[in-house]
């Protein structure tokens, strides 16, 4: 075993238990990670929410016991290998040992250690990036027409864990077109590899059709209740976070793609970084959809920096550039990751305030992170609904109703018995057992929708109360009620199958 294999290990090793003690055990699982975990219960070509490739993990978790160790490890392997892909791309550009040090060194800490500590999409993502952009490096400096079709699959695996990679296209394109590598879109094996990419996506995107292209609902949805908070300075800063130890590597990367002559092929690269910004900024996106983007340039900077500190006095520079990135880690430690108390957040509110950190997506600020409010009061939840469940006659007939998808994930994943909550919300809409003749009915409602709920609804049943709530304040679901209602009166899968047309015919 070679001396940089070792040291790569030693950063993977690394990698994999940081991510295990950035999390404090006050914080159950977040929201979309219960989502996700249940897409494994209902394999398709596609969902409301995203694309195929994280249900595949899901089901891989499951069939390992779906315990928080593995769901919690693959988001870590993820950015593993995301380090594992900037050092190859630093030895393909010839970087040096202290180049590959640099380099792993910067993308070890920073946002990618938050990012993946959560079980979505976005690990996956920024991992589809690095590897694409690797790719076109590799093409770039060989020209070896292999790279394009290698290029394909990459983007499909992405496309197909995330439409966010669409926009990695959009910044790439027109900067081949400025650039001597237009030459590419003369050959034809580059058209070749486009008709690969198309039917490795294409499943989805038949299943997108077939479903009236629930993916644009998605993102009216998400415009008009997220991203119409947005603003776009407060995205321009936020770039200067998540690689705020690495900032001087990505801007000697953009000085070197220009000025330095080994990098005269790769010229398109400084492009790509403005036009792919430039088109997140008209969209309004939020912040951290931009991830992706930085990781490749911390292997052109860390290759830039390291040949001009590679002799005389200027070698002593290398342990301070090491050092700069390890330093921020170590003062965002206690404020950028969920290893603290919400109670420790609150004593110490102005910190996270002064960063931001409080705003939600609704452009107001909290008490606590909207990620940590999103981690808390789900096991409380779904110990309760057991404990309903279990009390209620011809409970087998029960149907579990929720507002939002975390409620119903939440439940799902914790309960003790044999139940399938569901919602209208996301994905769940297509998950309802119609099967089933409902007599029973367990509503979970937000606090702003439950004034009326017992009015409006007992009437349709024999019997109804309030059978309990959640009672942590710091959860974003705090006083979310579980409404219960015995013994129907009505048809009660008539009124859901007439609720699901409704919200489709809308789609």
């Amino acid at each position: 075993m070679t001396r940089k294999t070792i040291i790569l290990l030693g950063f993977i090793l690394l990698k994999f238990l940081l991510q295990s003690i950035l999390i404090s055990s006050d914080y159950d699982l977040q929201r979309d990670e219960y989502l996700h975990l249940d897409q494994a219960h209902h394999l398709a070509w596609g969902f409301q929410s995203v694309p195929p490739f994280t249900s595949w993990i899901s089901y891989i978790i499951y069939l390992l016991g779906n315990t928080i160790f593995w769901i919690k490890f693959f988001p870590a392997l993820f950015g593993a290998l995301t380090i594992f892909i900037v050092w190859k791309a630093i030895e393909a550009l010839n970087g040096n040992l202290f180049a590959l040090i640099l380099g792993a060194t910067c993308v070890l800490f920073s946002s990618l250690l938050r990012l993946n500590t959560l079980y979505q999409p976005n690990s996956f993502d920024v991992l589809s990036w690095t590897t694409f952009y690797y790719v076109v490096i590799r093409y770039f400096k060989t020209e070896n027409t292999k790279w394009l079709f290698v290029g394909a699959v990459v983007f499909a695996f992405g496309f197909l864990n995330k439409y966010n990679i669409v926009f990695l296209l959009i910044g790439l394109l027109p900067s081949i077109l400025f650039t001597e590598q237009r030459k590419t879109f003369a050959k034809k094996e580059f058209y070749f590899s486009l008709i690969i990419g198309l039917l490795l996506i294409l499943p989805n995107l038949i299943w997108q059709y077939k479903n009236n292209f629930p993916v644009i609902h998605h993102l009216k949805e998400l415009a008009n209740t997220q991203l119409v908070n947005v603003e776009r300075i407060n995205f321009i800063k936020s770039q200067l976070f998540f690689f705020i130890g690495s900032i001087f590597v990505i801007l000697s990367a953009l000085f070197a793609l220009i000025f330095y002559l080994p990098f005269k092929k790769f010229k398109t690269f400084f492009l790509v970084i403005f036009f792919t910004l430039f088109v997140f900024i008209y969209f309004k996106a939020k912040d951290y959809y931009a991830i992706g983007l930085y990781p490749i340039y911390i292997s052109f900077g860390s290759v830039f920096i390291a040949e001009k500190v590679k002799q005389g006095w200027r070698k002593y520079l290398q342990p301070v550039f090491i050092a700069i990135p390890i330093l921020f880690f170590a003062l965002m430690y206690n404020i950028f990751f969920p290893n603290k108390s919400p109670e420790y957040i609150i004593a110490h509110k102005q910190s996270y305030q002064k960063l931001g950190l409080l705003r939600w997506e609704d452009g107001k600020d909290h008490s606590i992170p909207q990620d940590y409010a999103d981690m808390l009061g789900w096991k409380e939840l779904a110990i309760k609904v057991d404990s309903i469940y279990l009390k209620l006659p011809s409970r087998e007939k029960t149907l579990i109703l929720c507002d939002n998808y975390g409620q119903a994930g939440a439940i799902n994943y914790y309960t003790q018995q044999n139940i399938k909550a569901v919602s209208f919300n996301a994905d769940y809409i297509d998950w309802f057992d119609l099967t089933k003749k409902y007599e029973n009915l367990l509503r979970i409602k937000e606090i702003k929708n439950t004034d009326n709920e017992l009015k409006e609804t007992s009437p349709f049943f024999q019997f109804s109360f309030v059978g309990g709530s959640i009672t942590n304040k710091y959860s974003r679901e705090f006083g979310t009620t579980i409404f219960v209602f015995v013994g129907s009166t009505i048809d009660i899968n008539k009124r859901i199958e007439a609720e699901i047309l409704e919200k489709k015919k809308y789609w």
